[in-house]
């Protein structure tokens, strides 16, 4: 059966770096794939250049189209600033795309993340995805983030990232790191975790613990299932 499936990204690059097998899964399977991004990604560094949240954007696009996804959208929220805006208003930002996509299983951020900008998408989506009746959202699912959920201090307490669900992303990483290289500008270096080899080791590891060769890991945050 056809299912619509919504990743919720912070900034470009989250929906590849969390999700991005799976997504490539799902699409593999004949599911509808939408990504929204709520922050336009680039305006809070430092070296920031006019054309870098164009350059972001037709990046996230290209990557989109090599996993298989619709077109994503861009909400275009200020970069690691959106606990300056209204939780409403991230909130609604949401519900539009919920209302327009009717998905069944969303993908989001874990809300222990170091980044600002992820706390609040996760809690933005909890929020504009709540279980009232006749919700399409069936299920949630908090991935991870190299670079913000290892490097939170909750990340080794009893909240932190601890997942429950893998996915076989085994055929699928290929297409994870081809779509991670449309943004080129955001990799790094290795040993740095945003780098090629970290996440394809990260990728490894995952799938090695559940007796795979490469997985995505997610924290279950609603699984509505009818028996």
């Amino acid at each position: 059966m056809t299912r619509s499936v919504l990743v919720i990204a912070a900034h470009p690059d989250d929906e590849i770096l969390g999700c991005g097998g799976t997504l490539a899964r799902h699409a593999r399977a004949g599911d509808r794939v939408s990504i929204l991004i709520l922050g336009e990604g680039a305006t809070s560094r430092a070296d920031a250049k006019a054309g870098d949240v164009a350059n972001l954007r037709d990046a996230a696009e290209r990557a989109a189209r090599i996993l298989g996804a619709s077109a994503p959208r861009f909400a275009g929220l200020s970069d690691n600033r959106l606990d300056t805006v209204a939780l409403l208003d991230v909130v609604k930002c949401i519900e539009e795309e919920v209302a327009a996509r009717n998905p069944a299983v969303v993908y989001t951020h874990h809300g222990g993340d170091l980044n600002i900008d992820h706390r609040i998408a996760h809690q933005a989506v909890l929020t504009a995805c709540r279980p009232l009746p006749g919700s399409a959202v069936r299920s949630i699912y908090a991935y991870e983030t190299p670079s913000s959920t290892e490097w939170s201090d909750v990340a080794i307490d009893s909240a932190g990232f601890r997942p429950t669900r893998f996915v076989d992303i085994g055929t699928d990483l290929d297409a994870k790191l081809a779509a991670l290289e449309c943004y080129a500008s955001e990799l790094r270096a290795f040993p740095h975790p945003r780098s090629k080899a970290a996440v394809t080791a990260l990728a490894q590891w995952r799938g090695t613990s559940v007796g795979l060769r490469a997985a995505e890991a997610f924290v279950v945050v609603r699984d509505i299932q009818t028996l």
